[in-house]
């Protein structure tokens, strides 16, 4: 497995832990269309990363866990829109800002990955 495949592993699986500990935290940023209440989706977004960084270390699973994180990257980035819009500080409204333009690297990392042999 090269570093970038275990560094990505090891985001997914940290961010979906700490969505699993701490759902209050990312509960306000969810949109008010999704579907279920906003602690449901938190742990589910929560499980979903914990499984896909999972399911990019064996070989057998990676291309295609890495194609689904990409699609994942895609669905979540509503949620960072939200984290933005929803900002009451000055900080917490440029961190959020901030984190908006980092969502494509993140899909273009994943999609790199699911190409990889």
């Amino acid at each position: 497995m090269r570093a970038s495949t275990a560094v990505l592993a090891a985001l997914l699986a940290a961010a979906g832990a700490l969505h699993l500990a701490r759902p209050r935290i990312y509960e306000p940023i969810v949109p008010d269309w999704v579907p279920g209440t906003r602690r449901q989706v938190v742990v589910v977004s929560g499980a979903a990363e914990v499984l896909l960084a999972a399911a990019l270390l064996p070989p057998r699973t990676r291309r295609l866990a890495a194609a689904a994180v990409g699609v994942f990257f895609v669905a979540v980035f509503p949620g960072n829109v939200e984290s933005f819009r929803r900002a009451r500080s000055r900080r917490g409204r440029v961190i959020a800002a901030l984190r908006l333009p980092l969502q494509a690297p993140l899909v273009w990392w994943a999609v790199h990955e699911a190409r990889r042999r």
